[in-house]
């Protein structure tokens, strides 16, 4: 069988390639209302990874339209639970009502990295999670805290992300910084096909890093995206290695 390699993409936020890039991807995580993302989007969205054979997921936020889920929220649990939930469940139905069926969750921006290292974010998503009788996959950062409270309890898709730096404890380098951002198209390569090949990340600061990554995210604001996954395309099948997709 030959050797494939799964990239996700978040969309539905009001990019200007989902269409370019859905076609090019093995899975999409559509905004359903927290930090973008409307009735409209999400069916558009729908529709679309249902032509081109693209796995659909629901990628909640904290509701915070102005930041576009970027800041960290307080909220109480009950308030994030019932909006996380409701977030899932709106994209849940949608995509059953268009044919299709819900196959991951993967959190976005602030939400996404608050999970990843506080014990009290972890657990209040994998409750709200376990509530829904749905054998779906969820996308988790490397070594977080929401890994290890879902672990038995979900499928655990272990993301890295193609377009992005790390610091040395495999958090993501602040977006403030200049060198947040990877952006020339073979230093991206060469950062996913060492996740892929070696199971390593090079760290911002040259370390080398232990990786496992069962999904590669690149992010759809990133300008030169469309042209980042076709790249990605044609230097992984040199090596016989192909896109996987549904």
């Amino acid at each position: 069988m030959k050797n494939t390699i799964h990239i996700n993409c978040d969309l539905g936020e009001g990019g200007k390639f989902d269409e370019k890039l859905m076609p090019l991807i093995s899975a999409c995580n559509i905004a359903c209302g927290g930090h973008a993302g409307n009735l409209e989007t999400m069916h558009r969205m729908v529709r679309l990874a249902m032509e081109h054979k693209v796995e659909i997921g629901a990628h909640p936020s904290y509701p915070d339209r102005a930041n576009f889920g970027r800041n960290h929220l307080e909220m109480s649990d009950e308030d994030l639970k019932l909006s996380i939930e409701g977030q899932v469940l709106s994209l849940k139905q949608i995509a059953e009502s268009e044919g299709g069926k819900l196959t991951h969750v993967k959190l976005h921006g602030a939400l996404y990295n608050d999970a990843a290292k506080d014990e009290r974010i972890a657990r209040i998503v994998v409750e709200c999670l376990s509530e829904f009788d749905e054998d779906f996959k969820l996308y988790v950062p490397l070594h977080s805290r929401i890994s290890e409270f879902a672990m038995g309890k979900f499928d655990l898709f272990f993301e890295a992300f193609a377009d992005r730096n790390y610091n040395e404890d495999y958090s993501l380098v602040s977006r403030s910084e200049n060198d947040a951002l990877i952006i020339k198209k073979e230093d991206v390569f060469q950062h996913v096909f060492s996740v892929y090949n070696d199971r390593r990340i090079i760290a911002i600061s040259g370390k080398k890093l232990e990786a496992k990554a069962d999904t590669f995210c690149v992010h759809s604001d990133t300008p030169s995206s469309v042209e980042l996954i076709k790249f990605l395309h044609k230097k992984f099948a040199e090596k016989g290695i192909g896109i996987q997709q549904s």
